[in-house]
């Protein structure tokens, strides 16, 4: 099995997320992560779309959408979310 490509936190913010069909999310604002372990819990979308606000995702308590970061399926120029692993 390939090694897998090491990517820094800041180089995934603003990156815009998207889903396997094209349809835009917004930005990664933020990323959510479990701090004993490491483990990536959830995207923070910045800039949302009117697309995102119909989905009723999971929000934080300040109202920004969540994304669980299990969907994404692949990072290069956008993030790629499966959509069925969100709603």
């Amino acid at each position: 099995m390939a090694e897998e490509e090491k990517k820094f936190s800041k180089q995934l913010l603003g990156k815009t997320v998207v889903s396997k069909t094209g349809k835009k999310f917004g930005e990664v604002g933020d990323i959510v992560f479990e701090t004993s372990s490491g483990e990536l819990i959830h995207m923070v979308l910045s800039n949302p779309t009117s697309y995102t606000e119909k989905l009723e995702l999971e929000k934080t308590k300040e109202g920004n959408i969540l994304i669980p970061f299990s969907a994404v399926i692949a990072i290069g120029d956008f993030l790629v979310v499966a959509e069925e692993d969100i709603v």
